[in-house]
């Protein structure tokens, strides 16, 4: 089991959160297989809004170049 607090983003039309592929490995998982997820609502701590906030600030910036990237 991991614990990881995400931010919902936009997955097109949807929103989503993601699992990166640390905590994948960490679980043994990998795409395909199912996962029992148990989720809440996270306090926000100074530190984690920071985070997100430099998160935020690096999408808009990177946003597009990451997403060309992706599609070579």
């Amino acid at each position: 089991m991991i614990e990881i607090v995400q931010k919902i983003i936009q997955v097109g039309t949807s929103e989503g959160v993601t699992l990166s592929k640390k905590d994948l490995v960490r679980l043994g998982a990998k795409r395909g297989d199912l996962l029992k997820l148990r989720v809440e609502l996270a306090e926000p701590s100074v530190k984690h809004e920071k985070l997100l906030q430099d998160y935020d600030a690096f999408v808009k910036k990177y946003g597009q170049t990451l997403k060309n990237l992706a599609n070579k």
